[in-house]
């Protein structure tokens, strides 16, 4: 089968591999119905996480089971299912407090830029719908495997509340998902801070009350000023880089909860800024599985339609256009048709 391969930095590469095989009895194997690419697929493209080799790219996917081993009991063959990025057997005590992302057996899905792909601990990880969903669908469901799970875990993580204020650091797709559920939980205002025309009105659209484009300190004060000198009561930071940091934290209220998901590259805390802010934070890779059931429900129902956020669609075999499109800002997500 041809599958997305990165080689190094900026070549990516739509290649024969062999089709992926049950290796463990709680393995499944999935036909894709849809991939994309993530944000976090950009590090490595840009050369800023090291290589060790010839690296299969992918970890956002859903599809229908057409192999589970001897040991799968919760999904079988013939069934759509969706997956968290993170693989997790979902019992083990990480697990059932809620934190699959930091399961004791954890993995990182990849592979899944691909027609097929094996999902290892799949009773743990796979959640299956009730019925295979129509084709308009399948977009939205894919979201929830990371990117509107993510989204959703940065404002859990923040501590979104009904009728609380909201302040979200960062425009991309992760940003974007969070605006949505931001709204979802009830948020009374809404602040997204993007630079970019198209993405401002997608973050209006999911439920956003206020732009600000300025960045650091400026941005900073504005903030201040529509929330009265108060800040915000929960923020969100979707990006990962020392400024997105110091931004997030300086629009948190002494008292507010910051919900970090940006995978942190350079990132640095100051002890004393921490003790003084009297900041909470959470954040790091989402418990997926925790909000996969509810998510996927949310959709099915037609409440949310969180698969808008993919603004460009291209078959597999043009992957490395999708990588450059995403990485020159040209495309908030890429969508590949398998």
């Amino acid at each position: 089968m041809r599958a997305a391969v990165l080689h190094g930095p900026g070549d990516i590469r739509c290649e024969d591999v062999p089709e992926p095989k049950i290796l463990f009895p709680t393995d499944a194997i999935i036909k894709l119905s849809a991939t994309c690419i993530c944000g976090s697929d950009l590090w490595p493209y840009r050369g800023l996480q090291d290589l060790s080799g010839p690296m299969h790219m992918g970890h956002e996917y859903c599809g229908i089971v057409v192999e589970a081993g001897a040991e799968v009991r919760t999904v079988r063959p013939g069934q759509f299912v969706v997956g968290s990025f993170c693989i997790s057997d979902n019992t083990c005590p990480h697990c059932r407090f809620g934190f699959q992302s930091s399961c004791v057996h954890r993995e990182f899905m990849s592979g899944a830029q691909a027609p097929y792909a094996r999902v290892p601990l799949a009773d743990g990880t796979l959640v299956a719908a009730s019925e295979t969903p129509s084709d308009d669908l399948v977009p939205h469901l894919l979201a929830t495997s990371d990117v509107l799970g993510t989204g959703w875990y940065a404002a859990d993580a923040a501590d979104v509340r009904e009728g609380s204020t909201v302040v979200v650091v960062g425009d991309g797709a992760v940003g974007l998902m969070g605006v949505l559920a931001a709204k979802e939980m009830g948020a009374e205002r809404t602040i997204a801070m993007s630079r970019h025309e198209s993405r401002q009105d997608l973050a209006r659209g999911y439920g956003a009350t206020d732009i600000v484009a300025e960045r650091g300190d400026e941005g900073v004060a504005l903030v201040l000023e529509l929330t009265k000198g108060v800040g915000a009561d929960s923020v969100l930071e979707c990006v990962g880089t020392p400024e997105s940091m110091a931004q997030a934290l300086a629009c948190a209220r002494p008292g507010g909860t910051v919900g970090y998901v940006g995978v942190p590259h350079g990132v640095a805390l100051d002890g004393r800024q921490l003790f003084y802010g009297q900041k909470r934070m959470l954040g790091g890779p989402a418990p997926v599985r925790r909000f996969l059931p509810d998510l996927m429900d949310r959709v099915l129902k037609g409440k949310i339609k969180p698969g808008k956020v993919f603004d460009l669609e291209l078959p597999l075999a043009e992957v490395a256009e999708g990588y450059r499109a995403m990485d020159e800002r040209r495309a908030i997500k890429a969508l590949l048709k398998v």
